[in-house]
């Protein structure tokens, strides 16, 4: 496996970790306050959006 692929799938996953805990924050159910909260949640949609762009860059090789 392609390790730029792999590494976009990484970056996707720990993306989706923060921001389900940077919106379980917003929502109250985690011990964070609401402004702190943006900090998860906003390094979560860059490495969301990094990782899905890192795995749709990189071209398959057969």
């Amino acid at each position: 496996m392609n390790q730029k692929r792999t590494f976009g799938s990484l970056l996707t996953l720990l993306g989706i970790a923060g921001i389900i805990y940077g919106a379980m924050g917003l929502l109250g159910m985690v011990g964070l306050s609401k402004i702190n909260s943006f900090v998860p949640l906003g390094v979560g949609l860059i490495f969301f959006f990094a990782g899905i762009s890192l795995v749709r860059a990189t071209g398959d090789r057969a």
